[in-house]
Parts: C-alpha cells; sequence; structure tokens
C-alpha cells in the first residue's frame, strides 16, 4: 500500500471512528475510492493494517480519558470509590448487546462492506439516528444499568458499516434521559473495550493467516501502516475534542447533514 493512501485511509479513520459519522463506512468507501476494494470482488480485508489503525484509535481515547479511566483503575483496589466501579460494571454490561449480535450475525455483517450501495443506506440511517435527539427533552440522569443496556443495543446497530458507533450510542444514552455529556463521555469509554476487542480479534485473524504472532506483529510494523496509525491517533483526538464540544452546545444533528449528504451521494455514484 502506497504510503500516501495509508495516511488518507488513517486520517478518515480517525476523524470517523469518534464523529458520529460512522468509521466502518467511511473506510469501506474510502477504500472503494482509492481502489484499494473493487465493486463486486471476493475482497479479503488488510488485517494487518486494521490492527494498527485499532491501536491508533484506540490511543486517542486513551490519551483524552486518562484522568477518568485512572480514576475506574484506582477503584479496583479500593472498594470505598463505589461510583467508579458501577461505571465498570455498566461499560461490561454495555459491551455484551454488541457481543452478541457479532456471534449471531457475523456472516451478515462481514458481507456488509461489500455493497457499497448498502453503506451509502446506513450512512443516511445515521442522519436520521443523529437528528432524533433534538426532538426530544433533554434529560439530566447519570449513567445506570438502563441506560447502559440501551447504549449497548446502540453500539450493536453500529456494527453495521455506515452506522455510527459514538452516533448511535450517544443518541441512544440521550433518548434513555442521560444528560448529554455523560452519554458522550460514557460512549467514549465504551469505545475503549469495543476497539480492544476488535484488534484482538483481528490479531487473531492475522496469526492465523500469518503462522505467528511474531510474524502477525511483523507483518504490522511497516512505513505506511505506521504513518496510518499515527494519522488515525492525532486526528481522532483531535476528533473526541470537536465531539465533546458539539454535545455540550447541543449541536450533535449538524453531522447527519453531512451523513445525508454522503449517503446520498454514494447511493447515486455506486448505483450508476
Amino acid at each position: 500500500m502506497e504510503i500516501w493512501k495509508a495516511i488518507v485511509v488513517g486520517i478518515v479513520q480517525g476523524l470517523a471512528e469518534f464523529l458520529p459519522i460512522s468509521s466502518s463506512g467511511h473506510i469501506v468507501l474510502t477504500q472503494y475510492l482509492l481502489g484499494i476494494r473493487e465493486v463486486g470482488a471476493d475482497h479479503q480485508p488488510d488485517l494487518g493494517f486494521e490492527v494498527i489503525l485499532h491501536v491508533g484509535t484506540l490511543v486517542s481515547v486513551l490519551i483524552f480519558f486518562r484522568k477518568s479511566l485512572w480514576e475506574l483503575t484506582k477503584s479496583l483496589k479500593n472498594p470505598a470509590m463505589i461510583e467508579e466501579r458501577k461505571k465498570i460494571g455498566w461499560l461490561a454490561i454495555a459491551t455484551l448487546p454488541a457481543v452478541a449480535a457479532a456471534l449471531l450475525f457475523k456472516d451478515f455483517f462481514d458481507s456488509a462492506p461489500g455493497r457499497p450501495v448498502m453503506v451509502s443506506g446506513f450512512l443516511i440511517l445515521t442522519g436520521l439516528i443523529l437528528f432524533v435527539p433534538r426532538l426530544v427533552k433533554s434529560g439530566s440522569s447519570e449513567v445506570g444499568l438502563k441506560h447502559a443496556l440501551i447504549m449497548g443495543v446502540g453500539q450493536a446497530l453500529a456494527i453495521l458499516p455506515g452506522v455510527s458507533r459514538s452516533g448511535s450510542t450517544i443518541a441512544a444514552g440521550m433518548l434513555s434521559g442521560v444528560k448529554a455529556e455523560r452519554a458522550a463521555e460514557f460512549s467514549f469509554l465504551m469505545s475503549i473495550p469495543a476497539i480492544a476487542g476488535g484488534f484482538v480479534l483481528t490479531m487473531k485473524d492475522r496469526i492465523e493467516e500469518m503462522g505467528s504472532l511474531r510474524e502477525a506483529l511483523k507483518s504490522c510494523i511497516t512505513g505506511p501502516y505506521l504513518a496510518g496509525a499515527l494519522a488515525a491517533a492525532v486526528v481522532g483526538l483531535f476528533a473526541i475534542y470537536l465531539v465533546m464540544g458539539a454535545v455540550r452546545r447541543g449541536k450533535l444533528e449538524y453531522f447527519s447533514y453531512y451523513c445525508f449528504a454522503v449517503g446520498i451521494a454514494g447511493m447515486i455514484y455506486w448505483s450508476s
């Protein structure tokens, strides 16, 4: 892969992983536009590149939420930190729906990226999801069991390429009554086990493909791959700041117009 293509995909990954516009959808469509994927072809994803991009975006969220994560880590040894311990439990519960969906509908999720028109349609669905919170009264609750489950269902839906993980989970949290800023924070914390899980599963496939962990890691450490990961990490950190600011100002639906435009353009382009 040319280094400039890796950087472009890394930038798209960093932006779309955290902006509520769907990273999976944008990565798939970007790869079609760059010629990395071919419409109608039996495409095998570049697992090494996927692994290193996961690392880049994971670094972004770890840096931004380092203080919160440190508090959660300390609570594991401090029984008095009840609220932090509860949050760890809610994060675990919120992860379950996506795990169940991935196991039950794996074949469909794996085949969806090969249909750019469908991916474009799911981007339009993301636009609709982002617009919904504007139509309901803002809540004031902290995240609890009910909210974690509802946000977890939103994350499960986002396995579909074109459906935004951050957008669907933040919208689900706000619809369930969680304060907007708290919903956004919990959504990004939810991304840590989601991204880490994706990394582990992709690395597992890479090890099977390459024959050993050493060879799998070696295949990921190349100039273009590292450039893509660095681009994803830097741009991802910027994207988190941008989304948190938009949520605080109540402007989340602004991203919906972008999703509508790209989704409609994609359906027209790949239908012709």
